[in-house]
């Protein structure tokens, strides 16, 4: 991944994001404990919170589990009271007086139940076979539509069983009285009349329990607003709630004892999820947010993020110190270093400190200057070695031209007139002026080509205009400096020993152009070329030539003697970046390349001349 390789090579190349990292290395068993102590610290709060307020919910479930019981066996003994069930044994639809008589009897004794059993909001009697509903609550009421309700016939079709009804809707029987079955606010435990009688009736006892009665048990285990508690019945339908319809949730699936979850999707707040259930199976769920749960332990948890990042930002401070201590005597070291490379020897570093560091920047302040000792007292000595050896060359090669010049001179003379030959000793004089000039060592290549256009002009006089002579100067290439007389053995050989072989038609081309950091000077010629034995000699003979050997040319005699003297001093003033090349076919021609670094060619070297 490049993040991983662009960390990779910042680490390796800085000292303080190595420092940065090592300190966090070593601050980082605080973090993880930290980080490990408060979450473990959640957990345990969370599992203590749970024991305790799981043994809270089992109690008030007790309560709710012994209401309801006690509400059981309520109903079983007025299912089976004599005195009502005798009362109600009236099978007309049209009430009698003694129906009615019997009753009010009941609905006195419905009251009364009602008045002493305070967990009751009502005692309900539905007759069947008069479609009357007898209520302690609003007396008699007419309705026939009861036995066709789902209520009704589930009670009838159970037996003997309990049935609890929860109403889904509210109805009010009279003004402002609300319906003994359909009313919210309480739930109902139903069942039949006269249980032990094989002929019972199809009569319904309904007792009313309201709900605030089954919530009040369970509010104590609300800690705020913000929580809910659930009551359900063992088939997990909703009995009671603090929770608003549009905050309900269905929880029925809910099994664990205790998980966190979230709400809603999409919702970033959790909730913690407490379930016990009683031997019933009636349950109760608690539902409380996460920040409810952590509201006296989060500041203590945000201190110790605060402890964690104020030690990450240290730890970066600290390494930062720690790196300009060692890096500024280091920078400064490497700049110095720098300054020696590109040669300024006049470098000295400040240095104010008494350590290791303060030691090694003396010793390079040392180095320094005898360094520049070394440069005036053994290089320029050198310096001048080498240009009296390069005078020596010269002093060489002038001579070794010479003989060629006059011996063409000679043929001339034999074979043209006087003007012609008067034309050649112009041309050769303007030449040995130019060669022998005090003071200059180097030409422009536009000079250059006026100096060779002197020299090919003899040659042409000699072999009567058998060749013709080209020069090209690319781009910028005229105005940089070429050595005095480095192109002159090359033009000479190709004239000699290439286009001497041919009666007509030669062409010598001579051009400098610049490739990007070089000065290329390319001396070709469509001569008789180099056979591959000779080529193979010469490609040996200019391998083994040491660059700046000034003898290299005299140890091995006359062979090659001009190429391995345009090597030598090639090397000598250029050094061994430049490249010399030679490169032939036999029957098409031959081509010498010179390859000098663009810098060197843009100075204009001084010096006596021997």
């Amino acid at each position: 991944m490049k993040w991983l390789r662009a960390f990779q090579n910042k680490f390796s190349g800085s000292i303080q994001v190595r420092l940065t990292c090592y300190f966090i290395v070593i601050l980082l068993p605080l973090i993880l404990f930290s980080m490990y102590a408060n979450a473990r610290s959640q957990r345990i709060l969370e599992q203590e919170l749970g024991e305790r307020t799981m043994s809270a919910m089992s109690s008030a479930l007790n309560y709710v589990d012994m209401t309801m019981e006690g509400l059981k066996n309520l109903s079983t003994l007025l299912s089976t009271d004599r005195s009502l069930t005798t009362h109600l044994k009236h099978n007309e639809e049209q009430l009698t007086p003694d129906a009615l008589y019997d009753f009010s009897q009941v609905m006195l004794q419905l009251v009364n139940i009602t008045a002493i059993n305070p967990n009751l909001s009502g005692v309900t009697v539905y007759h069947g076979s008069s479609r009357r509903m007898l209520s302690s609550r609003i007396g008699a009421l007419y309705r026939p539509e009861a036995v066709t309700e789902k209520w009704y016939t589930d009670v009838v079709n159970s037996g003997a069983a309990y049935s609890l009804y929860l109403p889904d809707h509210h109805e009010e029987a009279l003004s402002g009285w609300a319906d003994p079955v359909y009313n919210e606010e309480q739930i109902v435990l139903m069942q039949r009349m006269d249980l032990y009688s094989r002929d019972r009736d199809t009569n319904v006892l309904m007792l009313s329990v309201p709900k605030r009665l089954l919530l009040g048990y369970l509010m104590s285990l609300v800690p705020s607003k913000a929580s809910q508690v659930y009551l359900l019945d063992d088939a997990g339908r909703l009995i009671v709630t603090n929770a608003s319809k549009e905050q309900r949730v269905d929880l029925s699936d809910r099994k664990e004892e205790q998980s966190m979850i979230r709400l809603t999707p999409g919702s970033s707040e959790n909730h913690l999820v407490l379930r016990a259930q009683s031997s019933s199976g009636w349950s109760v769920l608690l539902v409380q947010p996460e920040k409810e749960i952590y509201k006296k332990s989060r500041p203590l948890q945000i201190f110790s993020y605060w402890i964690i990042l104020i030690s990450c930002l240290l730890a970066v401070w600290i390494s930062w110190l720690v790196y300009s201590s060692i890096s500024s005597p280091i920078s400064s070291l490497v700049y110095g270093m720098k300054q020696l490379r590109i040669g300024n020897l006049e470098t000295k570093l400040a240095n104010n400190r008494q350590d290791e560091l303060g030691y090694l920047t003396d010793a390079f302040n040392q180095t320094a200057e005898q360094q520049r000792y070394l440069i005036r007292d053994i290089y320029e000595q050198q310096l001048r070695m080498t240009k009296t050896e390069l005078k020596f060359l010269q002093s060489q090669i002038n001579p070794h031209f010479l003989y060629n010049t006059l011996d063409s001179i000679y043929w001339s003379a034999k074979n043209y007139d006087a003007d012609e030959i008067s034309e050649m000793v112009l041309n050769l004089s303007r030449f040995f002026r130019l060669s022998l000039s005090k003071g200059q060592e180097a030409f422009t290549v536009e000079e250059t080509f006026s100096h060779l256009q002197y020299y090919i002009r003899v040659q042409q006089l000699r072999f009567v205009d058998q060749f013709t002579v080209s020069f090209q100067s690319i781009g910028d290439s005229s105005g940089l400096y070429v050595l005095k007389l480095l192109l002159q053995p090359l033009v000479e050989n190709a004239i000699l020993h290439g286009l001497e072989k041919r009666r007509a038609g030669g062409d010598l081309r001579i051009s400098a152009e610049i490739e990007e950091q070089w000065l290329v000077l390319t001396v070709s010629d469509n001569g008789k070329g180099i056979g591959e034995e000779r080529m193979v000699r010469i490609r040996e003979a200019l391998g083994r030539s040491g660059g700046g050997d000034v003898n290299a040319a005299s140890d091995r005699g006359m062979d090659f003697f001009g190429l391995l003297n345009v090597k030598a001093r090639m090397k000598l003033y250029y050094g061994e970046a430049a490249s010399f090349t030679v490169e032939s076919e036999e029957g098409a021609g031959t081509t010498a390349r010179i390859k000098l670094p663009v810098e060197r060619c843009r100075q204009d070297w001084g010096g006596e001349e021997t």
